[in-house]
């Protein structure tokens, strides 16, 4: 015990980048900062670490409290631990990113926390170093899907291959070829065809695809088993 006596001690506090989908844009989910110092001022949701709680604990405390929603794609990220990167107290932050589905937020918590759904590349300044968090998440969220199909946890229950093609290229930031994208996407085994279309776009339309959940966790645990 006495080795820890002379020892610092820093806060933990835990930031959520929020991904989502709509509109055909790739969109992340801020709040405005309810203290000092930069109050007022953009933020990711985050919040300090309970003394009996884990960080994984804290970032799904964080993410009920912002989104009403329970069990949603969440991963950490890394650790953030600038001297000086929060003004008032050495804080050591552990990031994580998580993917939900915007059709099942609570709306009503915008107005609770004055959050906003803002387009990926249309993101203000934010405070301390979350721009760099949010960058970092985008990198590792392209990684991440060209590995496991989690785009999906983005997309409503059923969805047209059009507005998959449109969430790929906007994580990608690159355009696909319509034919070759449906061909290897209809390949996989992870969509289900819906007799139902969408027709808001064509007087042909474009059918509803819903995922084959089966296949959707085969495929996250073959690599697993790599």
């Amino acid at each position: 015990m006495k080795e820890y006596v002379n020892q610092p001690h820093y806060l933990v506090a835990v930031d959520c980048i929020v991904f989502g989908f709509d509109d055909g844009q790739l969109k992340i989910l801020l709040v405005k900062r309810g203290l000092e110092p930069e109050i007022n001022k953009w933020s990711l949701m985050g919040g300090f670490v309970g003394a009996e709680e884990t960080p994984d604990e804290a970032a799904n405390r964080v993410l009920k409290k912002l989104t009403g929603l329970e069990g949603v794609y969440l991963e950490l990220l890394n650790i953030y631990g600038e001297p000086d990167r929060d003004p008032i107290e050495r804080t050591l932050s552990v990031g994580y990113f998580a993917l939900i589905d915007i059709h099942k937020y609570e709306t009503q918590l915008i107005d609770n926390y004055h959050a906003e759904w803002f387009p990926i590349n249309e993101i203000p300044k934010l405070i301390f170093d979350h721009n760099r968090m949010v960058a970092e998440a985008r990198k590792k969220l392209k990684f991440k899907a060209s590995l496991h199909p989690i785009l999906f946890e983005m997309l409503p229950k059923k969805f047209t291959i059009p507005q998959l093609q449109t969430l790929f290229e906007q994580v990608n930031d690159t355009k696909m070829d319509t034919g070759n994208f449906s061909r290897k996407v209809t390949s996989t085994g992870l969509l289900i065809r819906l007799e139902e279309k969408d027709k808001s776009n064509s007087k042909k339309g474009a059918y509803y695809f819903k995922l084959n959940k089966k296949s959707y966790a085969e495929s996250f645990n073959d690599l697993l088993s790599l």
